[in-house]
C-alpha cells in the first residue's frame, strides 16, 4: 500500500515505475515477508519457550512423536504478522480482492489463535460445532458479496470446468454452500496434514507457488485469453498477496523443518486454509484447485476411508491416519515422508497448471 502510493512519483525517480509491476511487487512482497519471518520468529519462539506454550502430543503418537512434547505452538501468529505487514506494503489497498483475502487470513488466524490457546490451558480446543460455526462466518459474508457484486458481470455463482473452452457450471442456490466445502475443507486438510514436521507448510507453498501463477494469468487480459480462461480484472493483485504468504511460509519452514523449533497450530492451519481455498474461489478455479491441493486431498481422504471402514467393518485400511503416519508405522524416517509428499505436491501442482492449457 504504502509503496505502491510512490509510484506516482515515477516522473521524478525512475525507479519508482517499477512498482506498476505486479511481477516486481510479487518478489519484493515474498522477499519482505521472509525477512519478517526471519526477525519475527525468533523472538515469538523465544517468547513461547518462556511462556511454556508447548504443544500437546496425542497419547496415539508417543512413539513416534514423543520428543516433540512442549514445542512451541501458534507458529501461524509469526505468518500472519508477516503476511498483513508484506502485503499492505506491496499490494494495492482498494482492491477488493486483497480486502476479502486480509479479511479471510486475519478472522481465521484470530479464531485458529483462540482455539490453540484454549487446547494449552485445558487440553482440549474450541468445541468442533462452535468451529465449525466461526469458519462459516467468513465464508457466509464473502460468498454474499460476491453473489452481490461478482467478480465479473454474469458470472456471480459460476466455476469453470476443467478441459473445455469458457464452459462454466451455474451452480445457483449451490454456490454458497460450495464456496463453504472449498474453505472449510481446505482449512481442515491443512490441519490432518500438520503431523510432521514441514509437511503442511511445505505443501502449502507448492500450491501457493501454483496459484501465484494461476491468478496472475486470470488478471491478464491477453494470456487469458490465450488460455480461454476467464479474465477477472484485479485478479492479478491475487499473486502479490499469495507472493507475500509465500515468502511466509519458507520462512516459517526455516523453524519448522525437522527438528521442528515451532509448530504452526490451528492459528496457521485454518489461516492457511482459508486464504488458499478463498483465492481459487476469488479467481473461479475451484475444480483446478482440486487437483494442485491433491496431497491434501489424500490426507483428508484417508481419513474418511479409515474411520469408515472401522465403523462399519471394524477394520483399518491404513496402520494409521492420516496417511503420512501410515508410512511413518512402514519404517519410512519422518524426513523421507515428508519430502516425498513435497514431490508429489509439485507434481499435482504442475498437473493443475497443466489443465489451464489442455482445453
Amino acid at each position: 500500500m504504502v509503496l505502491y502510493y510512490l509510484y506516482n512519483l515515477k516522473e521524478h525517480f525512475v525507479l519508482f515505475n517499477l512498482l506498476r509491476y505486479i511481477t516486481f511487487r510479487s518478489a519484493y512482497a515474498a522477499l519482505t515477508s521472509l525477512l519478517i519471518t526471519f526477525l519475527f520468529g525468533k523472538w515469538f519462539i523465544a517468547y513461547m519457550r518462556r511462556k511454556n506454550f508447548g504443544e500437546r502430543i496425542s497419547k496415539y503418537l508417543n512413539d513416534t512423536h514423543g520428543e516433540k512434547e512442549g514445542t512451541p505452538s501458534m507458529g501461524g501468529v509469526i505468518m500472519l504478522v508477516s503476511l498483513v505487514v508484506s502485503t499492505l506494503l506491496w499490494a494495492i489497498p482498494s482492491n477488493r480482492f486483497i480486502k476479502y483475502l486480509l479479511f479471510m487470513a486475519i478472522y481465521m488466524g484470530l479464531l485458529g489463535t483462540i482455539d490453540d490457546l484454549i487446547k494449552m490451558r485445558r487440553g482440549d480446543g474450541i468445541r468442533p460445532i462452535t468451529k465449525l460455526a466461526g469458519q462459516i462466518v467468513p465464508c457466509l459474508i464473502i460468498g454474499i458479496l460476491l453473489v452481490i457484486y461478482p467478480v465479473r458481470e454474469g458470472y456471480s455463482t459460476m466455476t469453470s470446468l476443467l478441459f473445455l473452452k469458457n464452459t462454466f457450471l451455474n451452480l445457483g442456490y449451490l454456490y454458497l454452500p460450495f464456496i463453504m466445502i472449498v474453505i472449510i475443507g481446505t482449512t481442515n486438510a491443512v490441519n490432518l496434514t500438520d503431523g510432521l514436521d514441514g509437511l503442511a507448510i511445505g505443501l502449502s507453498g507448492i500450491i501457493a507457488g501454483a496459484f501465484i501463477v494461476i491468478s496472475y494469468f486470470a488478471g491478464h487480459s491477453k494470456i487469458a485469453d490465450y488460455l480461454n480462461i476467464l479474465y477477472i480484472d484485479g485478479a492479478g493483485e491475487i499473486a502479490v498477496f499469495l507472493s507475500a504468504f509465500l515468502g511466509s511460509a519458507i520462512g516459517f519452514l526455516w523453524f519448522n523443518t525437522h527438528p521442528a523449533e515451532i509448530f504452526m497450530g490451528d492459528t496457521g492451519s485454518l489461516m492457511i486454509g482459508g486464504i488458499l481455498g478463498l483465492a481459487s474461489v476469488l479467481i473461479k478455479q475451484e475444480l483446478v484447485f482440486f487437483i494442485v491441493s491433491g496431497m491434501f486431498v489424500i490426507e483428508t481422504l484417508s481419513v474418511i476411508i479409515q474411520v469408515g471402514s472401522y465403523k462399519m467393518r471394524r477394520k483399518r485400511v491404513f496402520l494409521m491416519a492420516p496417511i503420512h503416519h501410515h508410512f511413518q508405522k512402514l519404517g519410512w524416517p519422518e524426513t523421507k515422508v515428508v519430502v516425498r509428499f513435497w514431490i508429489i505436491g509439485i507434481m499435482f501442482a504442475l498437473l493443475g497448471i497443466s489443465t489451464l492449457k489442455i482445453r
